[in-house]
């Protein structure tokens, strides 16, 4: 058995360690926030500090893939995130009205999940990770690079451990889960190390969230995230009663940063017939705004040859993309349980380890970044047309890749057709996937019928809300 560090403590860290640390491996924990952990999920969100969490009290999702990877690999943490106050959801329980064809399916038990807020989310991840066997969590540690050793692969830096202010520690692999803010590559370059394949570029949004409570969760008309015009509206359940308002805009539309003002927000959303009613809630936050989110997509093989060994970068360390798809912990959780089978496999050896992990990574979750890079730059391209007064444009519901707007359409109609979006918007399965099994895509070119758009105000009127 090897010994690993972890550096990152947040979800997608957490959940690695726990996976690796079944396995017999002694893994260690680096986490540079301070703070314990707190007593309950509730003080969480009321007094946790997570400043290497940058969007710990912006809105998450955490979707059936996400379910569905705790009940196999951590079912406690998942009992965990029940027990303090998550929710549970059933897509299926909201299909559209247009659809006649009610009748249960095979399998519709995949579509259900527990959702939560983010500081919820890690409250039940730090405490089962607490009681791991074979798992140390060491929180206030700041890493300051890599410590290296003899080469694995001739040219190649290899990984040996870590520096931190408490001293070196060393490692059989090294594993970074610090998120979208890793300072790994520069570290790797001080060891000589190769710069890796980066892709990197503003997303094109800003967010503004604010959070409700009330004696019950307000019902889903509409699916999660809807265009109304030139604007995005996204509503999400939380824990404990809670749930979540986002109005979000192209980052260019200055007339739209007036959605940070509440009584502005309350007008737009007001105006949104099949949303209003999310704001009857009591609010427990302001208007939270959040920008400057980078698309960031990293890859450590260069020209068929890894830039170092001993290391592995995982979720959003590897790459991140707008978080309104609310697939980064879903995607994140598969990427750690890959991580865990790729360390069964090869960790012993570790060139073969980082040629392993760079073609698990590549063919099974870069499709996810691609995907979602395409549905981003479609739809900023819509949202723009309506500001500019450009031919109409309305876009999916909810947003897919432009290739598959199609079926956006016709899931409106078609159960079945409904049920294979679905999957691909909750991680179950990848639309290249999906749209190629026998039979699906002539129900989605029988099906199909006109673009719908959802009730909402013009952007004329919008500009009068915000005036």
């Amino acid at each position: 058995m090897a010994d690993i560090v972890v550096c990152g403590g947040g979800v997608i860290g957490l959940a690695s360690a726990m996976m690796l640390a079944r396995d017999g491996h002694d893994v260690t924990v680096l986490e540079r926030d301070a703070a314990d952990v707190p007593a309950s999920a509730t003080e969480a969100w009321d007094r946790w500090q997570r400043h290497g969490v940058a969007q710990f009290r912006q809105p998450h999702n955490l979707f059936p893939r996400y379910r569905q990877i705790l009940e196999q690999e951590l079912p406690e943490v998942l009992e965990r995130l029940v027990e303090c106050g998550g929710t549970w959801i059933d897509i299926l329980a909201g299909l559209p009205p247009f659809i006649t064809d009610r009748d249960p399916r095979p399998g519709d038990d995949r579509f259900r999940f527990v959702t939560g807020r983010r500081p919820a989310v890690e409250f039940a991840h730090a405490r089962a990770a607490e009681e791991e066997r074979g798992l140390t969590v060491r929180r206030g540690v700041h890493v300051k690079g890599f410590v290296s050793a003899a080469e694995a692969r001739a040219g190649v830096p290899h990984i040996a451990g870590v520096q931190t202010d408490e001293g070196d520690i060393r490692a059989d692999l090294v594993v970074d889960a610090m998120g979208r803010r890793s300072p790994s590559s520069k570290w790797l370059s001080a060891l000589g190390a190769r710069e890796p394949t980066t892709r990197s570029q503003e997303c094109g949004y800003t967010y503004y969230t604010r959070y409700f409570r009330g004696p019950q969760l307000p019902a889903a008309l509409t699916p999660a995230a809807c265009p109304i015009g030139s604007f995005m509206i996204l509503t999400l359940p939380g824990d404990n009663s809670t749930w979540s308002v986002t109005l979000w805009a192209p980052s260019g539309d200055q007339a739209l940063k007036e959605f940070r003002h509440a009584d502005k927000f309350e007008r737009v959303v007001r105006a949104c017939p099949l949303q209003a009613h999310w704001h009857d809630g009591e609010p427990i936050t302001d208007v939270l705004p959040m920008a400057g989110i980078l698309d960031r997509y990293h890859r450590f093989v260069v020209d068929g040859v890894p830039i170092a060994t001993g290391y592995a970068a995982v979720g959003d360390a590897w790459a991140c993309t707008n978080p309104s798809a609310g697939r980064g912990l879903s995607v994140g959780l598969i990427h750690a349980q890959r991580l865990r089978d790729v360390v069964r496999s090869s960790l012993d050896q570790p060139a073969a380890f980082a040629d392993e992990w760079d073609a698990v990574t590549e063919a099974e979750l870069a499709p996810w970044y691609w995907n979602q890079l395409a549905a981003d730059q479609a739809r900023l391209e819509k949202l723009a047309a309506v500001r500019e007064g450009r031919a109409q444009a309305v876009d999916t519901i909810p947003p897919l890749p432009p290739q598959f707007e199609l079926a956006g359409r016709a899931m409106l109609y078609d159960a079945d057709v409904f049920r294979a979006v679905l999957e691909t918007v909750t991680c179950l399965a990848l639309p290249q996937e999906v749209f190629t099994r026998s039979g699906v895509w002539e129900k989605v070119e029988r099906s199909a019928g006109e673009p719908l758009a959802l009730p909402g105000p013009t952007r004329e009127q919008l500009l009068g809300l915000l005036a």
